[in-house]
């Protein structure tokens, strides 16, 4: 059965594996975005496919109007300010991620005969720093005491959706996803992970620190799979409400040596200095369970596909 999903922040990176995913399910999509700007859509080969509406999530009256005139059946939310964005603007990233929020919310507790589900992005980012967990593994169980601002917005977010479930029947599921890689992810704090494949991936040097410190390598098809799955779980088979989804844990080091396993001849050097933002080691047993979710997307498949992918656009001969 075809469903029409609107998809919140459907022209950014992640909105636009998720509006794929959804396409290639055979679903119809809207992208309801303040920007219009289709090229990562076009990039994954779905810009046609996918009806882009501009909409701003803050404005409680054009979400609701926005889902009732697509006719949208489940919504995926995914707008707001991240970390670096939210610690920059942190009145902005409360109204987006907060406010923001709470008129998705809304718009599907007053259409509530029509929206069957809000599958939202949280954060492991509510998670506190990896000292504070004595198990090798973090359940959605353990301690949530979030130190920035965006895990603090995604945190009272867990619990405004509680409420519109348990207050008013709305039906939702979060995923608290790590931070996704893959071809075409805007610049940002993260922005050195894409230069270990993409520099390469074109012939050019690449220098690293942070050799031996762990990164959850999750890759925005795995991630969007899961938004998909949380969508579309039927109601009987969820256990809980917000889940952990994670990829593959590995070192910056293993990654560089993933690469040079797939590019001989990569110029990359990795150096021990500096600190990462700390990474959890996530559970997702609840996920595999309940949402049928497994990461697809190895190191070395998520790698050699963004390597072909930036290849082929630059002429270059795959690997």
């Amino acid at each position: 059965m075809t469903d029409t999903v609107l998809v919140t922040g459907g022209t950014g990176f992640l909105g636009s594996y998720v509006a794929a995913d959804l396409v290639a399910e055979g679903h119809d999509v809207v992208a309801y975005d303040l920007s219009t700007d289709d090229h990562i859509l076009s990039k994954l080969g779905v810009a046609a496919d996918v009806t882009i509406r501009r909409g701003d999530v803050t404005d409680p009256t054009d979400v609701v109007r926005a889902v009732r005139e697509t006719g949208a059946t489940r919504v995926v939310h995914l707008a707001a300010l991240l970390t670096n964005a939210a610690r920059d603007n942190p009145r902005s990233a409360l109204t987006v991620n907060v406010l923001g929020t709470n008129n998705v919310l809304e718009a599907a507790r007053v259409l509530d005969d029509q929206v069957d589900r809000v599958a939202w992005a949280s954060s492991a980012a509510v998670y506190a720093p990896p000292d504070n967990y004595e198990a090798e593994f973090v359940d959605e169980d353990e301690l949530v005491y979030p130190d920035t601002l965006y895990g603090a917005t995604k945190t009272y977010n867990e619990h405004q959706s509680r409420v519109y479930r348990e207050d008013y029947g709305v039906s939702h599921v979060g995923l608290r996803p790590t931070v996704a890689y893959g071809p075409y992810r805007e610049t940002g704090g993260s922005a050195f992970l894409a230069n270990i494949v993409e520099k390469p991936a074109l012939g050019e040097s690449f220098s690293v620190e942070y050799g031996d410190q762990v990164i959850d390598w999750q890759h925005a098809r795995d991630i969007a799979q899961a938004f998909r799955r949380a969508a579309f779980a039927p109601e009987a088979d969820l256990g809980q409400r917000v889940y952990n989804v994670r990829g593959e844990m590995a070192t910056i080091r293993e990654a560089v040596e993933t690469v040079r396993e797939i590019l001989p001849e990569a110029d990359l050097t990795v150096s021990e200095d500096g600190d990462l933002p700390w990474t959890q080691n996530l559970d997702m047993t609840a996920a595999q369970r309940d949402l049928g979710y497994e990461v697809e997307y190895d190191l070395e498949t998520g790698f050699r596909s963004y390597i072909n992918t930036l290849r082929e656009e630059h002429g270059l001969e795959p690997v």
